[in-house]
């Protein structure tokens, strides 16, 4: 007898919304990891005007502390635009992306080990590949709005040139995502509580950054310290925002460097993410 087998009772006698137990399982392992999505934004609720204030206080304080702060002592334009016009995206970006890095770590943790939200859904007939899909999606829709609302608050500020600048923001959700899914591949493999997600901020986060293109191009930097923008979903992001923007000029190889490496993160990170979650629950 299979798992689904034993949690979808043959007896049809007995109904749920108008659904028996069979069909009830039926759908749920069809479309477990939409299941799965809703109940995590459920779950986000109570934490609702956290998320709000957050997501608008840090567009404003960065912008006026970097785009107008800093941005009035930068003597001529960055890139061929003004600094404002420069750094903006790849604040809007960095932020998202940061956020995804978060979400990536100590709530998948808490999800095997304290909250136990994974073993409870292993009780239903949702697979756990569905439960790594389920995260990724609920993840990518609070980052696109989040991306969204900094756009919103840097019109008010003069950060974008044009109505193309809109794109920005499914381009930070995916860079976001490409954060996000090997960091949750990566918590699904821990099991006790260690320093491993204080050396995941300070030693890859923080450095991504402040080193990876968000305040000056990385073009600018020594040579030796490049190589931190090249692998970072941060830095790829960032130069497909300033893309959309302003216009930055980009070759077309590049562009599709950026693209493939953003959606391969993501595609890598989903899969090894379904792997170490049926491992973890599948015992």
């Amino acid at each position: 007898m299979t798992r689904q087998d034993a949690v979808a009772p043959v007896s049809s006698g007995v109904t749920f919304s108008g659904l028996d137990h069979v069909e009830l399982a039926r759908r749920t392992r069809r479309w477990g990891w939409l299941h799965y999505s809703r109940y995590r934004q459920a779950a986000e609720k109570p934490f609702f005007w956290t998320a709000f204030v957050t997501a608008i206080g840090n567009p404003v304080l960065y912008l006026v502390a970097m785009g107008m702060g800093l941005g009035s002592l930068v003597q001529g334009d960055v890139d061929g635009v003004s600094y404002l016009w420069f750094v903006a995206p790849g604040l809007l970006v960095a932020t998202v992306v940061s956020t995804g890095a978060q979400f990536g770590t100590w709530p998948i943790f808490g999800g095997f080990k304290w909250m136990k939200n994974y073993l409870a859904a292993q009780a239903t007939p949702v697979e756990p590949w569905q439960m790594a899909v389920g995260e990724g999606l609920a993840i990518s829709v609070r980052m696109f709005v989040q991306a969204f609302l900094f756009w919103l608050i840097g019109l008010a500020f003069g950060a974008w040139p044009g109505a193309a600048s809109l794109l920005v923001v499914p381009i930070a959700m995916l860079a976001s995502m490409a954060m996000f899914t090997p960091l949750m591949a990566y918590s699904a493999t821990l099991e006790e509580e260690g320093l491993q997600f204080n050396f995941v901020q300070r030693l890859i986060v923080m450095p991504m950054f402040l080193f990876a293109g968000t305040f000056f191009p990385l073009a600018s930097m020594p040579a030796y310290l490049q190589w931190i923008g090249w692998v970072s979903p941060m830095w790829h992001g960032t130069q497909l925002a300033r893309i959309v923007s302003y216009g930055m000029e980009n070759p077309p190889w590049l562009t599709v460097v950026h693209v493939v490496f953003l959606v391969g993160c993501i595609v890598g990170g989903l899969l090894v993410a379904a792997r170490t979650f049926t491992r973890r629950l599948v015992r």
